[in-house]
């Protein structure tokens, strides 16, 4: 009863003001930067915010390879919580297409960071609870009359994708988009086994499914 007592009378976590959130914010700009090379001057903002139940914005970052490199922002919090931490500690999701920054909404690219914009989010909202690990895989239920959505999980590995902010450690988890055959394939060889064949292919890390499965 005591320890009931004592955990209903204890303080709130202390709600950081709108300058913490603007230097912790510049802060990660610049780190992911130093990953991804310049992030891109428009951000893909939602209507309604992620941290009251709605979409993630989405950041996007032109030079890091061909195409597009896709970010979020808003996991770690400015005291460095977040997703539950892996062996990297708390981190923020990527994703990459083949396809260049067009703001035309039937364009691919528009199409295509759409859809992993909903992927982000419901990644987002599910990994405050659990652990996610490079090489899991995840199923997403899809909407009305569509197949589910197969990803999964890895560390991007052309460059470093750790980072830290006032000596706290993040990383980038690189979230893949495959098809059903390759998702269960990597559940029954591994998901670096996976990864090797996207990379023979040339596949590896984009999310794009305007191919041809390897297995």
């Amino acid at each position: 009863m005591f320890d009931k007592l004592k955990n209903l009378f204890k303080p709130k976590s202390r709600v950081p003001s709108d300058e913490e959130y603007s230097i912790h914010y510049e802060k990660k700009v610049k780190a992911i930067a130093g990953i991804l090379g310049p992030m891109h001057n428009m951000v893909i903002h939602a209507i309604i915010p992620f941290d009251v139940g709605g979409a993630v914005d989405m950041y996007p970052f032109p030079n890091a390879l061909e195409g597009t490199a896709l970010v979020t922002f808003e996991l770690i919090g400015p005291d460095g919580t977040g997703p539950l931490p892996n062996d990297f500690g708390t981190y923020e999701l990527l994703a990459f297409t083949r396809h260049k920054i067009d703001e035309d909404e039937t364009s691919p690219f528009n199409l295509t960071e759409r859809r992993l914009c909903g992927i982000f989010t419901r990644i987002g909202n599910y990994c405050t609870g659990a652990v996610l690990k490079p090489n899991d895989t995840i199923e997403i239920p899809g909407g009305e009359n569509e197949p589910n959505k197969c990803l999964v999980l890895h560390e991007w590995d052309a460059q470093n994708t750790r980072f830290s902010i006032d000596g706290k450690p993040h990383g980038l988890l690189l979230l893949l988009e495959v098809f059903r055959s390759e998702m269960d394939f990597a559940r029954a060889n591994g998901t670096p086994e996976l990864v090797n064949l996207l990379k023979k292919e040339g596949h590896y890390p984009f999310s794009d499914l305007d191919r041809r499965p390897v297995r």
